[in-house]
């Protein structure tokens, strides 16, 4: 019987210890984050200074998968942000604060320690219109939209992660997708306003091209395409940390095209535009230049996206967020305060009390 009792313990035992392995055991799957909601509200009562109450909400969702075993890792990160004012005005009272889509992932193969061979794919849009408000009472015209524009990146390259907390990303072989889509119904909705929606924005962002008659020089600026490819060289770097409470993310993308094409492009009285061929009846006298042919899209000049977020959890539920979102885009014309466009920097900063959840 003590023989029976004693092989029974020793399997017991044994099964225990076994367990124990099989439950220690890391997987390779990780999912960091951070979750939340921030509101504020200003209300005034008899101010001289002046103002409007208002209330402000914004949604916001950073999330990184990883998967990591053997020479194989997986990284995906999900960055949505979305904000909502409601001022207290006779027009224009909901108005948009907030808006991003940012999806990015990549499959890498350990060919070396911490050095990966590495496929990564990529999209950035917006979920809802955005607007130029306080043009009027009865229209705002739409500077941007869903897949207006939209970026989607797919390259190959390679990947040096040190740790799961820092990485470098360079790509010789990068295509970048640019879109800029109106759908019918959305263009016939404001044409008594806005002539041409469509080649609006995609004078905007930069989807167009210049059609060039070699013999005259005449250009025709064409806008039948929805979208504009590139094949360039990309670098990304990217900053994911956590201690305790305080979550650190941060990422930047750097992306510059194989073009080179420094024609010049004028545009006469009549919006008429010529291409500079060095013809020897070409004569430019009178006419405005506009810029080069590949409208700054060339080898050198860099378009820059810079996302960062730190975030501070306590109480178990309340979160302080601090984001920024830096963006430079050749070709991407902004206005000044006198209607003048050029290529600028843009830069947004939202710091936030609220509802979170890190993790």
């Amino acid at each position: 019987m003590k023989k029976y009792l004693l092989s029974l313990l020793a399997l017991c035992m044994t099964t225990s210890i076994f367990a124990q392995e099989v439950a220690a055991e890391p997987s390779p799957w990780s999912c960091t984050g951070v979750l939340g909601l921030n509101a504020s509200a200003t209300g005034l009562v008899n101010w001289a200074a002046g103002g409007n109450n208002s209330v402000t909400g914004v949604a916001f969702g950073k999330v990184r998968l990883l998967y990591a075993e053997n020479s194989v890792s997986w990284e995906t990160n999900l960055d949505l942000e979305y904000g909502l004012s409601w001022i207290d005005q006779e027009f224009d009272p909901f108005q948009k604060s907030s808006d991003k889509i940012n999806f990015t992932t990549k499959f890498g193969w350990e060919m070396a320690k911490t050095w990966y061979l590495t496929a990564s794919a990529g999209f950035q849009s917006q979920f809802a219109p955005g607007r130029k408000y306080g043009v009027s009472e009865a229209y705002d015209p739409i500077i941007s939209k869903f897949l207006a524009p939209s970026y989607t990146d797919i390259s190959v390259g390679i990947d040096w992660k040190p740790n799961d907390i820092f990485s470098v990303y360079l790509s010789p072989v990068a295509g970048r997708l640019r879109t800029v889509y109106v759908s019918d119904m959305l263009a016939k909705k404001y044409a008594t306003d806005q002539a041409d929606l469509e080649i609006e924005l995609k004078d905007k962002y930069a989807v167009w091209k210049y059609d060039v008659d070699k013999e005259t020089g005449l250009v025709k600026k064409s806008h039948d395409c929805n979208m504009r490819a590139e094949l360039g060289l990309s670098i990304k770097g990217a900053i994911n940390y956590t201690y305790k409470d305080l979550k650190i993310i941060t990422s930047v993308g750097l992306y510059t095209p194989y073009a080179w094409n420094k024609t010049k492009i004028y545009k006469d009285a009549n919006n008429q535009y010529y291409a500079d061929l060095g013809l020897a009846n070409q004569s430019f006298d009178g006419m405005e230049y506009v810029g080069y042919q590949d409208n700054n899209q060339r080898f050198g000049n860099f378009d820059v996206d810079w996302d960062a977020a730190i975030s501070y959890q306590f109480l178990k539920c309340l979160n302080v967020t601090l984001s920024t979102s830096l963006k430079y885009y050749n070709g991407v014309k902004i206005a000044d305060a006198d209607g003048n466009l050029a290529e600028r920097v843009q830069f947004k900063g939202t710091l936030g009390l609220g509802v979170g959840y890190s993790f």
